[in-house]
């Protein structure tokens, strides 16, 4: 509570402020009722741009949950089916460290793709025949088959990629874009989130909020997650009785009292509730209009499959995504459940790159044809990759692949990379990384950097030390793989 003397020395401070027109908490509040003020460069410290030139504007990061076999997607070697059946050398292995559904295996026997591959595009690009329509885009992609993990496990893997560290309570990725470049929409968040569940795999693994959470930045860095049905996002209707022009007045009251709150405490959160509860209104508007697809024509729902017609699939969400791209939406992230084939993964597999192939080339397809590609940048992969060696009796259709952080693949797409290029070698058992290693500090500090963002410039002070996405342990930009 604010005492007597308080109150009157804060409405005295506040009329100050309101006839000097300074201070940073009437500024905030100033850029609420007129937007324009919003573009006054150092009016907020988080919205200071870019360090250098951007190749990209903004990220659609389609993550796949669980760990994509690179094994019978990508990294196929014709050595394999020679291969087939024999001992995974320990001088290969070596000390990579194996989960314990494994560890206690008698035998590491080899196991080829059960999957036809071909070369596809003027590189000629192997891809599995799981996926045909991301071998349409082949010409488009950058493939990373290098990119390797400190992670064995999939809760500290997938919040590692996501944060740049395996412990909980770091920023996300998409929370250090719009910290380090502010909004491109201010009627839609920086940072949105949409998760699917594939049928390759029920329930899948868990995945929880804090992976895009702002961590120690203010809270309005957030991701914001898109949910399917009438309510995209939570709590964002008004409740019954309540009308837009009520919850205006309602808005306006709070942001008078936030104010004279924070003219006392000075506290920088309050005036990110202040900037919260005003995008909340906005997306009153700005949401269901964006979630509308009544708009998208036969031949939108033809280019990503069918399912794009039914919400909450991986195939809508990338159509929504394409559609937030448009309205300026600095990061949007896909995390698509499914991909943790341990046991059946034949039949698993095909399910999980059926519910997701299609949809993934479409966004590729659909950005290029909007000229939308060369300024966004498109990331596709999961936390880990799988072993070459079978979990479970060789042969038998239940078996599948261990979790192998050593070496996995991604591809990237757009937004200052190459395209129709491949990076990094593994050795002959896809085993072993033999040039072209992408850690994953460097994944993210080639993101940041394509754009215009500086991984070592870009901090945040917090206990005692500059934060930063990368973390304290070296990381570098993978200059050989831009455009």
């Amino acid at each position: 509570m604010i005492g007597k003397d308080e109150l009157v020395r804060a409405l005295s401070r506040r009329a100050f402020l309101g006839k000097a027109a300074g201070g940073l908490g009437a500024l905030a509040l100033a850029s609420l009722q007129n937007p324009r003020l919003g573009d006054i460069p150092g009016l907020d410290a988080s919205h200071a741009g870019p360090h250098f030139a951007p190749r990209a504007k903004r990220v659609i990061y389609l993550f796949q949950s669980g760990g994509p076999s690179q094994i019978d997607l990508f990294d196929f070697k014709p050595g394999y089916r020679e291969l087939h059946g024999s001992e995974l050398p320990k001088s290969v292995r070596g000390t990579q460290r194996v989960t314990g559904m494994t560890a206690g295996q008698a035998s590491f026997p080899v196991v080829a793709p059960p999957f036809q591959f071909e070369r596809y595009g003027e590189h000629g690009t192997w891809v599995s025949e799981l996926l045909p329509h991301t071998a349409s885009v082949a010409d488009d992609l950058c493939i990373l088959k290098g990119v390797h993990t400190d992670a064995i496990n999939h809760d500290p893997g997938i919040t590692f990629i996501n944060t740049g560290d395996q412990q909980p309570g770091k920023a996300s990725l998409g929370s250090w874009l719009s910290y380090g470049l502010g909004s491109g929409n201010r009627d839609l968040p920086n940072y949105v989130v949409m998760l699917s569940q594939g049928t390759g795999k029920n329930p899948g693994q868990p995945l929880f909020s804090r992976l895009w959470g702002s961590g120690y930045l203010p809270s309005n860095h957030q991701g914001v997650q898109l949910r399917p049905g009438a309510n995209p996002v939570l709590y964002l209707s008004n409740p019954d009785g309540v009308d837009a022009r009520g919850r205006r007045d309602m808005l306006d009251d709070l942001k008078e009292l936030n104010k004279l709150r924070n003219e006392v405490a000075n506290n920088p959160e309050i005036e990110t509730r202040i900037s919260q509860y005003e995008m909340a209104f906005r997306m009153q508007t700005s949401v269901p209009d964006l979630t509308d697809l009544s708009d998208e024509p036969d031949s939108t729902f033809d280019l990503y499959g069918q399912d794009a017609r039914v919400p909450g699939t991986y195939a809508a969400n990338c159509l929504l995504a394409r559609r937030m791209a448009e309205r300026g939406v600095r990061f949007v992230q896909l995390f698509h459940r499914g991909w943790d084939q341990h046991l059946n993964l034949t039949k698993e597999l095909r399910a999980q790159s059926r519910d997701t192939d299609q949809a993934s080339a479409a966004l590729v397809t659909d950005l290029k044809r909007r000229g939308l590609l060369d300024d966004t940048l498109v990331v596709w992969g999961g936390e880990f990759g799988r072993t070459v060696y079978s979990q479970g009796q060789i042969g038998n259709p239940r078996s599948g692949r261990d979790h192998h952080g050593r070496c996995f693949t991604m591809w990237l797409a757009g937004g200052g990379v190459k395209r129709g290029f491949e990076y990094g070698r593994t050795d002959d058992f896809g085993w072993n990384i033999v040039e072209g290693g992408v850690h994953i500090r460097d994944l993210n500090a080639t993101i940041l950097h394509l754009l215009g963002l500086d991984h070592e410039r870009l901090t945040f002070p917090y206990q005692g030390l500059n934060q930063r996405l990368t973390g304290v342990e070296p990381a570098k930009v993978v200059n050989k793989i831009l455009a």
